[in-house]
């Protein structure tokens, strides 16, 4: 790959970024704090989070197994997703590629920083073609997005083509695995000590069953973590969802649990779904939800609403005719919508 430096935009590399009082200070035994310009009433919501998010990065990493600097948490996954433009593409000269059709915010994030994004469609499969993808990229490519299990088609990418363009471009490749917990296959995690180009990105929003408190992750080489640390806003977690998320992660057995429990239903409900006589074909999925195709999707869905049931309508998403997406719930939201459909 080409080096970092060549990779960040020049005015990044050189960018001194904002010192907060908490990163000037870091030590835990101090009892008066007067630094931060701070109201010292209504603790413990007075006092500004640790920028760094210091604890909740331990706890991560004992978790999944990476060194706590090599993890960045953010706003959502959107926020790192921003990031990667904001650090690697000079806005009007710049490009990314990205498979297609996939999550809609890789896109929305280019036409907000300026830079072009390029579109690779995928199969009838929904798998992409490693050599069309580096086809669409040239010098000015800084970055390739993969999404796996992806949006909205709900499978896994074949990892040997995401190998091979880790192998082949030289610039930045993001795995957004927002749904690995459901997957049933290995993290890119595992090769990011191999990787010095590669960027993952997963959530609490999905098996973590906190997409309220809007934290996200990224992992990548620590150089790379740094820069996006240097790039952020100083206080981007605050403080009570890292509090919140503190929490869920001392009962990570819980979470393993709910997994569980979707994957379970996931098969249940998919197997019914097919059998409905809308439904014309279910596509296999690794996710927490199942794309559908059906007779009519938006007569399907303006009924389903109807009967106060909301699942999303993808059919104006390429590759996705008369498809509706469909998150697993429970047992009993499942059932509900079995039963309005078998009436439909």
């Amino acid at each position: 790959m080409k080096t970092l430096q060549e990779l960040v935009r020049p005015n990044i590399w050189s960018l001194s970024p904002y010192t907060s009082a908490r990163d000037e200070y870091q030590g835990k035994d101090a009892k008066v704090f007067l630094d931060a310009n701070e109201n010292p009433y209504n603790d413990p919501v007075n006092r500004y989070p640790d920028p760094l998010q210091r604890d909740l990065k331990q706890r991560i990493s004992a978790i999944k197994g990476v060194p706590a600097d090599t993890i960045f948490f953010g706003n959502g996954s959107d926020e790192a997703i921003d990031l990667m433009y904001r650090i690697f593409c000079t806005p009007g000269k710049d490009n990314a590629v990205a498979i297609e059709p996939t999550y809609g915010m890789y896109g929305v994030c280019a036409d907000i920083n300026d830079v072009e994004y390029r579109r690779v469609l995928m199969d009838e499969n929904f798998q992409p073609n490693a050599d069309r993808i580096l086809a669409a990229t040239d010098s000015n490519t800084k970055l390739v997005f993969f999404c796996t299990p992806n949006n909205p088609s709900g499978n896994n990418i074949d990892h040997k083509v995401i190998d091979k363009v880790l192998d082949s471009f030289d610039g930045i490749v993001i795995v957004d695995e927002a749904y690995i917990d459901f997957a049933g296959v290995p993290s890119y995690l595992k090769q990011l000590a191999d990787r010095p180009n590669l960027i993952v990105l997963q959530t609490f929003s999905k098996a973590w069953g906190m997409a309220g408190i809007r934290l996200g992750m990224a992992f990548a080489q620590p150089e790379i973590i740094g820069i996006m640390n240097k790039v952020k806003y100083p206080y981007n977690v605050n403080l009570l969802t890292q509090k919140r998320a503190m929490e869920e992660v001392m009962q990570y057995d819980r979470v393993q649990g709910w997994v569980e429990s979707i994957l379970k239903e996931r098969t249940r409900l998919m197997a019914e779904f097919a059998k409905l006589d809308c439904c014309i074909k279910v596509y296999p999925s690794d996710a927490n939800f199942f794309l559908a195709r059906v007779k009519d999707a938006a007569a399907t869905y303006n009924y389903l609403v109807d009967q106060g049931i909301i699942v999303r309508n993808r059919s104006k998403i390429a590759l996705c005719g008369n498809s509706l997406r469909v998150t697993i719930g429970t047992v009993v939201e499942n059932n509900a919508l079995l039963e309005a459909l078998s009436k439909y």
